[in-house]
């Protein structure tokens, strides 16, 4: 079982950014997928974006192509959620997971672990 534990989550008026961090107790990695999910308050787990840590293939939703970055961290064992361009409706609490399945990185059911999530606010 792999540990994760989310941090960097706030408040950011819209137009802002914010960066998360997901810090991951193994050192083998190399044949893990990571993601990033979110849920807002009275709405289903949504996808936000995967990365193949192999390689570092990338995979985003949509809504947050062209404003989110994933990356991560090889020697520190950590990913990142860079966000830019936040909007109200990014609100969300937000969530780390990592799997080693890679069939449909996007469905929650690819992933075995997950952190606690950390909040995320966006005000208008």
């Amino acid at each position: 079982q792999v540990q994760l534990v989310e941090s960097g989550g706030g408040l950011v008026q819209a137009g802002g950014s914010l960066k998360l961090s997901c810090a991951t107790s193994t050192r083998t990695f190399s044949s893990y997928f990571m993601g990033w999910f979110r849920q807002a308050p009275g709405k289903e787990r949504e996808f936000v974006t995967a990365i193949r840590w192999s390689d570092g293939m990338t995979w985003y939703a949509g809504s947050v192509k062209g404003r989110f970055t994933i990356s991560r961290d090889n020697a520190k064992n950590t990913m990142d959620l860079q966000m830019n361009s936040l909007k109200p409706e990014d609100t969300a609490v937000y969530y780390c997971a990592a799997g080693r399945s890679g069939l449909s990185v996007s469905s929650p059911n690819n992933y075995n672990d997950w952190g606690q999530g950390t909040q995320v606010t966006v005000s208008s």
